[in-house]
């Protein structure tokens, strides 16, 4: 059975169901050996010179009662043992889905997302079992092979004692296998989370696949993994067929024993032997232990598979949740928006040196700001952490006058609105998408979030309009349409603080000057902040933070930076003229 920390605590949780249908087992366990008994007085009561035809229905009217209790009894045990496996199975799949919302960026880093799912479909599936089936093999095996064996040694012991050697020689043998088969699942699992890895990658990837014509080698390289799953599960299949053939082998041996045996024992008039009613019942009952045999050999190959199985989901749980609420954290509902960076340096965890390094500035509640710099300068960094998505020194961040290490992570991220760079949508509808902070998404709020985000008329273009259901990651609106609609999720939570980082870069100037507009309006008050390569973008914010190699290079208005900043005069003149390059109609703005 499964003992692990992440396990053991079910059998006492779902105790009563387990308790309740071992019970009830074990109870038709032991009324239904009463049947051979029976059967086998019906046929020696046949064979007498004077037949008692009551005796005879007397019996045939206890194997109907026996039936039909036996027939409730299995409704019963199969209703508790595996209404708990599945209770289980529920249990453990939200405990895993809470534990993987918690983990950090830097686990999904080295972690693929095929071979989480193999966590919560094939190893879940298989620890489930072990206490649905696993359970039942193993209690109705032991309990229904003892009964059996009583019954057929009170009947003739020395033929019982030759039937049960090579019981127990194959019982040995189905130990020694068991290693083998968990062996040989283990790698069975790890190449279907390879295919399923393989995948979801490429089904995530499939438009860049089509662009480079890679559909054939693709199809190649896909093959190769099906392959190894097949060979693998056929390798796995040919070994249970194997062991279960040698079962099987060796109980009709068995039975060939006993028949001839038996026969001799009723052939023989001292007294000692058997009748025919009795060899029939003692052939009974040893037909019944086939079940127990075969049941304790499908215990172990559950068993097996679920002990790998469990090794694979309690190394998952037991993986450290890095990002968490400290001891002193408090939980604050009503944050300001003001925020304030004291000399922050910061290294990833599995980077070689900072990329943010002795940071410091403040914002005040209410402000529109920018932070501009040229790519790998540290901005989206810079977000992570006001987000928490790392950890960070104490006494380096503060939104409103508190220590962001001192919040409580439910406080932090309550308080900010969030745009990120890959506008991730879900596969739902516009409106699911866009109130996707609230329980119940209000229409009004939503519809007027698209407004101000400049998409509500795309979104009216639709045939189904708010209802219009997104393909997977928004696949089936633009790359312009999702930045917006990703905006308007983020208005439509009304953070105290707006971080949208590089969300307007897939839209023209004239819809990013619409939208900057917008949030002039309706975020007064409110601390709004544009991560942004464009000058465009921030060139209208109360104050622009400029990153350069991690550090602040200046900070200032538009104009201050203009004299001020030769860094920024640079960025200024090369996006110009890029602009002229292409064409463009927005650079005397710059």
């Amino acid at each position: 059975m499964l003992l692990g920390k992440h396990f053991r605590k079910y059998y006492l949780k779902y105790a009563l169901y387990f308790i309740i249908g071992i019970g009830v087992l074990i109870y038709v366990d032991w009324i239904q050996l009463d049947i051979p008994k029976l059967v086998g007085g019906i046929i020696d009561t046949l064979k007498s010179d004077t037949p008692d035809t009551q005796a005879i229905k007397d019996s045939i009217l206890q194997i109907a009662i026996l039936a039909g209790l036996i027939t409730l009894g299995r409704f019963l045990w199969r209703y508790t043992i595996f209404g708990a496996s599945r209770r289980i199975e529920y249990n453990l799949r939200n405990a895993m889905f809470v534990h993987a919302t918690k983990l950090s960026q830097s686990y999904y880093s080295q972690e693929k997302v095929g071979g989480l799912m193999a966590y919560f479909i094939n190893d879940l599936e298989a620890v489930r079992q072990v206490y649905g089936p696993g359970i039942l093999t193993l209690v109705d095996g032991l309990m229904l092979g003892s009964f059996a064996l009583y019954r057929m040694a009170s009947l003739n012991a020395r033929l019982t004692l030759y039937a049960a050697i090579p019981m127990l020689i194959l019982g040995v043998m189905l130990g020694i296998a068991r290693k083998s088969i968990a062996s040989i699942f283990k790698k069975r699992q790890e190449s279907f989370e390879q295919l399923s890895d393989f995948t979801q990658e490429n089904f995530s990837g499939i438009s860049v696949i089509k662009a480079f014509v890679r559909e054939t080698k693709e199809a190649i390289f896909f093959n190769k993994r099906n392959t190894d799953l097949y060979n693998k599960n056929m390798v796995f299949v040919k070994f249970i067929i194997t062991v279960n053939i040698a079962i099987s082998l060796a109980l009709n041996l068995i039975i060939l024993l006993i028949i001839m045996y038996g026969s001799f024992l009723v052939l023989r008039t001292d007294g000692t032997g058997l009748t025919t009613g009795q060899l029939t019942e003692y052939i009974s009952y040893f037909f019944t232990l086939i079940w127990p045999v075969m049941a304790i050999s499908r215990f172990i190959q559950i068993q097996s598979q679920a002990k790998a199985s469990a090794i694979r989901i309690d190394k998952f749980l037991n993986s450290e949740v890095e990002i968490k609420d400290s001891a002193e954290a408090v939980d604050i509902e009503d944050l300001k928006g003001s925020i304030s960076v004291k000399n922050l340096t910061f290294q990833y965890p599995d980077g070689e040196e900072p990329v943010l390094k002795n940071v410091s500035f403040d914002i005040k509640a209410g402000e529109m700001v920018g932070i501009l710099g040229r790519t790998g300068s540290g901005k989206s960094s810079l977000v992570d952490l006001l987000l928490r998505i790392y950890n960070l020194d104490e006494d380096s961040v503060f939104i409103g006058d508190h220590d962001i290490m001192k919040l409580t992570l439910k406080s932090v991220r309550q308080t900010i609105g969030y745009v990120p760079q890959d506008n991730f949508l879900f596969s739902d509808t516009i409106t699911n998408n866009i109130g996707f902070a609230y329980e119940v998404p209000d229409e009004n709020a939503i519809r007027e979030s698209a407004r101000l985000a400049d998409v509500y008329e795309n979104v009216m273009e639709f045939k189904e309009q708010f209802n219009t259901i997104l393909g997977e990651r928004g696949v089936t609106v633009s790359g312009g349409q999702k930045q917006r609609i990703s905006i308007a999720r983020a208005l439509a939570k009304n953070p105290e603080i707006l971080i949208l980082d590089d969300s307007v870069s897939a839209v023209d100037t004239k819809t990013e000057d619409a939208i900057i507009n917008n949030l002039h309006k309706v975020r007064k008050g409110k601390t709004t902040i544009f991560i942004a390569h464009r000058i465009s973008t921030v060139k209208k914010m109360d104050k622009i933070i400029l990153l350069d190699q991690g550090r602040i290079s200046a900070i200032g208005s538009h104009a201050t930076l203009m004299k001020a900043s030769a860094l920024y005069q640079d960025m200024v003149k090369r996006q110009t003229l890029e602009n002229l390059v292409q064409g463009g109609d927005n650079h005397e703005g710059l």
